[in-house]
């Protein structure tokens, strides 16, 4: 689902270095303090970066709770 972002209504990248072993709580504070958003909004998406830049962590609330995936990006695409 995360693949494939037309479903979404808003789409959020939060700038600066997160820890992408972050569980969900952390990352729900991290929304908050750097948006002032809530996380709990349906078909809205927020990104974050890893500390390398080669990683991309997505998560969005969902009915049943957070959904999630890590996108690598290539070497070869810097």
């Amino acid at each position: 689902m995360l693949n494939d972002a037309t479903c979404f209504k808003q789409i959020y990248i939060v700038c600066g270095y997160t820890d992408l072993q972050s569980g969900i709580d952390t990352l729900v504070s991290v929304i908050n303090s750097r948006t002032g958003n809530s996380p709990y909004v349906p078909v809205t998406l927020y990104r974050f970066c890893g500390r390398k830049a080669d990683r991309i962590k997505g998560r969005v609330w969902e009915q049943d709770g957070f959904s999630h995936t890590i996108f690598s990006i290539p070497m070869s695409a810097y």
